[in-house]
């Protein structure tokens, strides 16, 4: 089980910061805490980059299952 409250706080104070330094921003739509997958709306600067994938790959899912190992996948909507 991926606790949903667990979740945005990771959001919240690691990795939105972060992509505020560059312009960005970020939303979690959905966390289906059975199957352990995470559904995110990158924002702002990040939305329309042509790196997003690799920031979402890279950099959000990497922070998101180093802090909820349950996790599974993140995935952008």
């Amino acid at each position: 089980m991926v606790p949903k409250e667990r979740v945005l706080e990771v959001v919240e104070k690691e990795i939105k910061p972060m992509l505020l330094m560059e312009g960005g921003s970020i939303e979690v739509v959905d966390v289906n805490e059975k199957e352990g997958i995470v559904q995110v709306r990158l924002l702002g600067a990040c939305g329309a980059c042509p790196m997003s994938m690799i920031t979402l790959n890279a950099f959000v899912e990497r922070t998101l299952r180093s802090k909820i190992p349950e996790i599974k996948k993140v995935v952008p909507v």
